[in-house]
């Protein structure tokens, strides 16, 4: 078994002495930090390994800070102007999660990268910390990279912001196979609910 089996397994088991005491300690120093920073290396590095991450030069990785809890309506005085159904303020919730939440924010503060992917590595009462990695488009080393020089093509700028990462796709309800994927064939569930109940007739018949 390698040395990133071993951590897999270590991270696995958060409710352990040792993990329970490092994350507690962790969680108070990311406290005392700015919302987002650069880190110098993953504090998962297995996890980054799986989801992309190379050590090499072009590759950035940053923590961001994310509130807890469900998105109380932007209403002065919690007052709305309109039909009771929509006089809700308290009990809404945010219809994507907070990952890819995490995933925006750092996507806006570093727009000349490109976001690849994220994970959870803290949370405590009120925040919850991911790390994302990002890729440098315009780095010799990436555009030289068949592996991920995919990412320099121009139609992948601000993908976290259009629900096209890992997380992104899960809130959309896409990261399904198999028979669970009948509803999303076709790219959503509205792809597949228009080709199914439409009829398309050519223009010329």
């Amino acid at each position: 078994m390698g040395a990133y089996k071993y951590l897999e397994e270590v991270w696995r088991h958060k409710q352990s002495d040792a993990m329970r005491f490092l994350l507690r300690v962790r969680a108070w120093e990311y406290r005392q930090r700015n919302r987002i920073v650069r880190c110098n290396k993953p504090t998962r590095i297995d996890k980054a390994h799986r989801l992309g991450y190379k050590a090499k030069q072009g590759y950035v990785v940053v923590r961001s800070a994310v509130r807890r809890g469900g998105r109380k309506r932007q209403n002065h005085r919690g007052m709305v102007w309109g039909k009771p159904k929509h006089q809700g303020i308290n009990q809404l919730k945010f219809e994507r999660n907070l990952q890819s939440v995490a995933e925006e924010k750092v996507g806006r503060r570093f727009p000349n990268l490109r976001v690849l992917n994220s994970y959870w590595i803290n949370q405590d009462a009120t925040m919850k910390y991911y790390e994302i990695i990002l890729v440098d488009p315009s780095h010799t080393k990436i555009r030289n990279d068949p592996q991920i020089n995919w990412i320099v093509n121009p139609v992948h700028k601000h993908r976290e912001c259009r629900g096209l990462t890992s997380a992104g796709r899960k809130s959309r309800g896409l990261r399904k196979k198999g028979h669970r994927a009948n509803t999303i064939k076709g790219g959503s569930y509205r792809a597949a609910w228009m080709r199914r109940n439409c009829m398309k007739l050519k223009r010329y018949r």
